[in-house]
């Protein structure tokens, strides 16, 4: 009896079944160099700096599912160190997998395991013109795909174009006008910029996202959706969108994108920030518009700090925002397997703020970076949280070359708050929710008042988590303020509890 059966991972398209060439049909060779060179440096890659530790047997295994995942009659057995593809009752190729020491250097260990790869990945190829109709880049990202699927939810392979891309976007990159959210397993529109392409074409708010230039996009990959929708000005992309069960096709010209991260307004003495996303000049916009509300004849009385709906971006800006309005100390940890990954960030000891009361606005769509800035703050006492719990994206990416051009995203640390409880699955609670409706939070807001902490013990409780973070454990947390797209009237009530002193001493985070 075999001890393990890998099928075909759920949600995956699937190929129709087709006869193997005929005897004069000519089958395409077999890319072995660049498969060979490409998984040898991911393989030594993930093995190396990889957050979690994963075999080498297990990435050719997980592998080869995933090469193997477009055409639904191949099965890929394993038992024990045998590893086998089969076709019906028919085994393609059976081999013993190689050792899995991890003493040397992974390169070398990396290029063992993907030589051990080639074999069935040529099996494969030759088997199937459903899996040789895929093409190289399809194979690839299939294959990381399902090795990433047992590891963690972030990392994932980036085509060479994607990569380029990506390079284009730090000189000046061209988009069309879409942010995007993720809602029920689905990747919706969430804003749409005035006078851009998108917004000429007709997309509005709350269209469904199906694919970009043929590529299905994923709830649980808004980055790469994003990426797939940016590229060089004046280049086309082509989306499927999809509203009251309709769909539609729509061919955009991409145009040259100014990112204006941060904008601000002043509100009875409160001076609100908004912040969208984090890139190079994030901090220094913070900056200039803190520095002028303080230069000029009415400075503020208090600080909101809006961070819904902010996906993150930078590490680095997050951790400059936060040292904006802190005098010193821990910001923020970050721990992995890479004695590189281990590092700890703090402030300086200068508050441009002066010290004036924050509160800082969340809700579901927060992320990552923007997590990071505002559990900081929070972890600090230096503000207080209101609105819903955040999406719980606590992981640190880095991005690492691959011999095809194209890269590997990888997932090579956690965020550790200074305390020690990590933001990845939980995500941040507010000490103020909003996701009950007005009523509730309002009750909520006079609690507060009164000098009592609805949202206290929960709070407690997060803070003393410690990773790894049991999917159950971060669920029923998370329950307790379910994260949701940002409430109309969250405003009204950070504005009301950052100028209550009685309410807002209660809402910080002890």
């Amino acid at each position: 009896m075999l001890a393990c059966l890998y099928a075909v991972p759920l949600g995956v398209a699937l190929a129709q079944d087709v006869p193997r060439a005929g005897a004069h049909e000519a089958i395409p060779a077999f890319p072995r160099e660049e498969m060979r060179q490409v998984f040898a440096a991911g393989f030594a890659a993930i093995l190396d700096r990889h957050m979690e530790r994963a075999l080498p047997s297990d990435l050719i295994t997980w592998g080869l599912a995933g090469f193997t995942a477009h055409d639904p009659s191949l099965r890929v057995e394993r038992q024990g160190r045998e590893l086998r593809l089969i076709r019906a009752r028919r085994v393609l190729i059976s081999r013993v997998l190689p050792s899995d020491s991890t003493r040397g250097k992974p390169d070398a260990i990396g290029m063992t395991a993907a030589e051990a790869l080639m074999p069935f990945q040529e099996a494969a190829w030759a088997a199937s013109s459903a899996i040789r109709d895929q093409g190289r880049d399809r194979l690839l990202r299939a294959g990381f795909s399902a090795i990433f699927g047992h590891l963690d939810p972030f990392s994932r392979y980036v085509t060479p174009e994607e990569a380029q891309f990506a390079r284009e976007r730090r000189l000046g990159q061209g988009g069309v006008g879409l942010r995007l959210a993720a809602q029920r397993g689905q990747v919706l529109v969430a804003a749409v910029t005035r006078d851009s392409p998108a917004a000429a074409a007709g997309i509005r708010v709350g269209d469904r996202l199906l694919t970009v230039d043929d590529e299905m996009v994923l709830a649980n990959d808004l980055p790469g959706a994003e990426l797939l929708l940016e590229g060089a000005p004046e280049t086309e992309v082509t989306l499927v969108t999809q509203r009251a069960g309709r769909r539609r096709n729509v061919t955009l010209r991409r145009v040259a994108l100014r990112v204006e991260t941060v904008t601000a307004a002043s509100r009875d003495g409160v001076l609100h920030l908004r912040v969208s996303g984090f890139t190079a000049l994030t901090s220094a916009q913070v900056t200039g518009f803190v520095e002028a509300a303080f230069a000029g004849t009415n400075p503020p009385r208090a600080l909101v700090l809006d961070l819904r709906g902010n996906r993150g971006g930078v590490l680095t800006q997050a951790v400059a925002v936060a040292d904006i309005f802190l005098d010193g100390g821990e910001i923020v940890n970050t721990a992995g397997r890479h004695s590189e990954a281990n590092r700890r960030y703090a402030a300086s000891a200068s508050d441009l703020s002066q010290g004036l009361p924050i509160v800082v606005m969340v809700d579901g769509r927060t992320a990552s970076a923007a997590e990071i800035l505002a559990a900081a703050l929070a972890e600090r006492g230096r503000a207080a949280v209101l609105g819903t719990g955040t999406q719980g994206k606590g992981l640190v990416q880095i991005l690492l070359p691959l011999p095809n051009g194209g890269e590997l995203q990888l997932s090579w640390s956690r965020i550790i708050m200074p305390s020690g409880w990590p933001l990845q699955g939980t995500g941040l609670l507010p000490a103020l929710c909003t996701a009950g409706g007005d009523e509730a939070a309002a009750t909520a807001l006079a609690a507060l008042r009164a000098g009592q902490q609805p949202m206290g013990a929960v709070l407690a409780r997060l803070r003393a988590l410690r990773a790894p973070v049991s999917a159950l454990e971060a669920s029923v947390l998370r329950e307790t303020c379910p994260g949701l797209d940002g409430i109309e009237r969250d405003a009204d009530f950070a504005q009301a509890l950052v100028l209550d002193a009685a309410a807002y001493q209660a809402a910080l985070m002890r």
